[in-house]
């Protein structure tokens, strides 16, 4: 079920704000239903969403025209100028819009400033599930770093785990032209997921194309991936382990990486009775799934 708006959102208003009776709660913003004229409506300053499909959104229109809005636009007002900003509903307002409608149904939400009117929109519409996940970790990213709050203390603002934040965090670190594969679906967030795996800025990219060309499933991804990091070490250390450890070894090492689907490495003393055994990890899918095998 999804979180009611506002939860922990209290920690982003500094509680010198005044009045008490606009900070931030779930259970205290004044709304209401009205209709107003479409012209009146005008985008959302702080709308994480960057991109608009438009096949699904003449879709979405289609519907409207045929059925009528069945979930009314949630703005704030602008006593000033007479109009109103969109807080959720950028994509359902230009559907209207595209559809002919003049006017339109809108939820009403008053009594905030811009900072809170910042907070209540990125977290409305990061609590959607139809944002990409480049649209998310930005609007993540930008709470974070407009209000100073660690990932721990965002966790309780969106009601996401800490592990979810992160790995959408971590996708703002792949080139931008993967970026943007991923905000118009040519790949989906587990191939963004594997080819982060490889850290070649070359090899990268020679996975990214692949995937395009060749309709790469996740998984043979994944596989790709685990090739290109194992490629990437032996350039670094496999002639120094050659050396250094026996076939036996070399062999053991082989087993448990085919057994665990992972890099494994086997690193003894002189006299070969003590050693550690290194297994990676490159997300925490793979985490999962090899303490799962170990505890089998």
């Amino acid at each position: 079920m999804r979180k009611a708006l506002g939860r922990g959102l209290a920690a982003l208003i500094p509680t010198e704000e005044p009045p008490p009776s606009t900070t931030i709660h779930a259970g205290d913003l004044q709304t209401s239903s009205i209709t107003v004229p479409i012209d009146k409506i005008r985008a959302n300053r702080y709308q994480p969403r960057k991109n608009f499909d438009p096949e699904k959104l003449s879709e979405l229109s289609e519907s409207i025209r045929e059925n009528g809005l069945a979930q009314p636009i949630i703005v704030s007002k602008d006593e000033k100028n007479d109009s109103y900003e969109i807080i959720a509903g950028e994509r359902r307002l230009r559907a209207c819009e595209l559809a002919g409608l003049k006017e339109v149904e809108v939820i009403v939400r008053s009594g905030q400033t811009d900072r809170q009117r910042l907070a209540i929109s990125l977290v409305e519409n990061l609590q959607r599930e139809d944002l990409n996940a480049i649209e998310a970790g930005l609007g993540y990213l930008r709470l974070m770093k407009e209000f100073q709050i660690s990932q721990t203390e965002l966790t309780k603002v969106v009601g996401k785990s800490k592990s979810a934040i992160s790995n959408t965090l971590r996708l703002l670190d792949l080139p931008d032209n993967i970026q943007k594969a991923i905000q118009f679906g040519q790949i989906s967030e587990g191939h963004a997921r594997a080819i982060l795996m490889v850290d070649d800025q070359v090899k990268k990219q020679d996975l990214f194309k692949r995937v395009i060309n060749s309709s790469l499933s996740v998984r043979d991804t994944e596989d790709l991936a685990r090739s290109a990091i194992g490629t990437e070490h032996s350039n670094r250390s496999d002639r120094k382990a050659k050396k250094t450890k026996s076939a036996d070894i070399r062999a053991i090492e082989n087993d448990l990486q085919h057994h665990l689907g992972t890099k494994v490495e086997i690193n003894t003393k002189d006299d070969a009775t003590k050693g550690s055994i290194t297994v990676h990890y490159y997300s925490l899918t793979d985490f999962d799934k090899i303490i799962n095998i170990l505890r089998k």
